[in-house]
């Protein structure tokens, strides 16, 4: 898959985890407060996208190195540490969002914000650090 389409497929992907992200956070302010729950969500999320990344971003160069759970878990734990960070971004973005902003959506308005602050450098972390084999299958443009 070429760089420009594998760029929108994590986009789309993303998107997706964003709406994960947001209804996790929402969810569970109440019990955890804005901040706890960020940091929950942000992992639901995140795994999320691990999986769909995994299966339409990345999918040749993930289908050869999973063959048993170890490997497994060991993509998953390296996808999290490769995420760490755009995670940091992300969490700093949303915290200063929140704490500058007395709108009722400022949460939304952080997740929006810290992920969008998150994404390319999510994406480069993916690709050239996690997914080294599909930069060489990628045909040439």
């Amino acid at each position: 898959m070429s760089p420009r389409k594998q760029f929108l497929v994590f986009g789309a992907v993303g998107t997706l985890g964003f709406i994960i992200d947001s209804a996790v956070l929402y969810a569970t302010a109440g019990w955890l407060g804005w901040y706890g729950a960020r940091a929950l969500s942000f992992v639901t999320a995140t795994t999320a996208n691990w999986h769909l990344n995994r299966h339409f971003t990345f999918r040749s160069a993930s289908a050869s190195k999973l063959t048993g759970f170890q490997r497994l878990m060991r993509q998953y734990f390296s996808y999290l540490a490769s995420m760490g960070g755009g995670a940091l971004l992300n969490y700093a973005v949303y915290a200063a969002v929140i704490d500058m902003s007395t709108h009722p959506l400022a949460p939304l308005m952080g997740v929006a914000a810290g992920s969008v602050a998150g994404l390319t450098v999510n994406f480069f972390s993916a690709r050239y650090l996690l997914h080294r084999r599909s930069q060489i299958q990628s045909p040439p443009q």
